[in-house]
């Protein structure tokens, strides 16, 4: 391939940053991309989980212990993160989903930073970046981050035509999630809704200029890599695996499946910030330590 050409395989990621079984799936997508680092194009679709026009909760407190018990169910499944208590249940996606938008013209590795910090401020926090400032307290002291660029490119018009769009491209799956039957806990069928259906999410479309695959729901590494397999894509064993301290400064913060994963095993790091949850724990690079809400405060 030469140096101007494009990959051709697309992987469009039907995702929230408020979903958790898209949290729970980042581990398997952080290796997915690394097999694939140069050889696709990943594009993240926010498809808007709690849309704005949804009705609000008679009851928010019982909604939100309602819905705690389900993000315990997910991570029981998935051995991701999950915060002890949820202060509510997020109000609407637009204000994450815009921000995870403007975060991508600052570059991948602070866009990245800001997904993760929005995903963590449900799953760690227990508090969802569900409000224009709720965002701006959760993604402050990402480092590397433009906070008033930010603010202003997710009040604009080109990031809300943009979600928009990525919005309405996920309430138009293709027909082979409409009616399907996949493996527990999270087979992928499609969400029926009132007006349609919208892909599950998480879903990943894989596709090159002749065919495409679909891996919807929780699936675990070895579905994405036969989605390769039929597509034609080669696909090495696995990639090389990062000693735990190099995974931690790439990556900024790991979870116990992602290290598990993606690390050579063994302690994180000697300067890593441990975070307990009522779940999995996870671990901060000190960068990001020094800012993150959810260490705010500490010594």
């Amino acid at each position: 391939m030469t140096a101007d050409a494009r990959p051709e395989l697309e992987v469009v990621e039907y995702t929230d940053p408020l979903c958790p079984w898209a949290w729970g799936s980042e581990p398997a997508f952080r290796q997915l991309r690394a097999v694939l680092a140069g050889r696709a194009r990943w594009r993240r679709a926010y498809a808007i989980l709690f849309d704005a026009d949804d009705d609000p909760a008679p009851d928010p407190a019982v909604e939100a212990a309602w819905y705690g018990r389900y993000l315990a169910e997910v991570a029981g499944h998935t051995g991701a993160p999950r915060a002890a208590a949820l202060d509510r249940v997020a109000r609407s996606s637009w204000p994450a989903s815009l921000a995870a938008r403007a975060a991508e013209a600052q570059g991948p590795a602070v866009a990245e930073r800001v997904l993760r910090r929005l995903r963590e401020s449900v799953f760690v926090l227990g508090r969802p970046a569900d409000t224009g400032a709720r965002v701006r307290d959760c993604v402050r002291d990402v480092p590397g981050l433009d906070p008033e660029r930010l603010r202003a490119d997710a009040a604009s018009a080109a990031v809300l035509a943009s979600v928009r769009a990525d919005r309405a491209e996920a309430r138009a799956p293709l027909p082979e999630v409409l009616d399907l039957v996949g493996p527990p806990p999270h087979p992928g069928r499609a969400k029926e809704l009132d007006d349609g259906f919208r892909y599950a999410l998480p879903t990943l479309l894989l596709r090159t200029p002749t065919a495409y695959r679909l891996v919807p729901g929780w699936r675990p590494p070895a579905a994405y890599a036969e989605a390769l397999r039929q597509l034609g894509v080669p696909v090495q064993a696995g990639p090389e695996r990062l000693s735990p301290a190099a995974a931690l400064a790439l990556h900024r913060s790991l979870t116990a499946a992602e290290s598990a994963l993606l690390t050579t095993g063994g302690p994180v790091a000697a300067d890593a910030v441990r975070v307990d949850t009522a779940g999995a724990a996870l671990w901060f690079h000190p960068d990001e330590a020094a800012g993150h809400p959810a260490l705010r405060g500490q010594p």
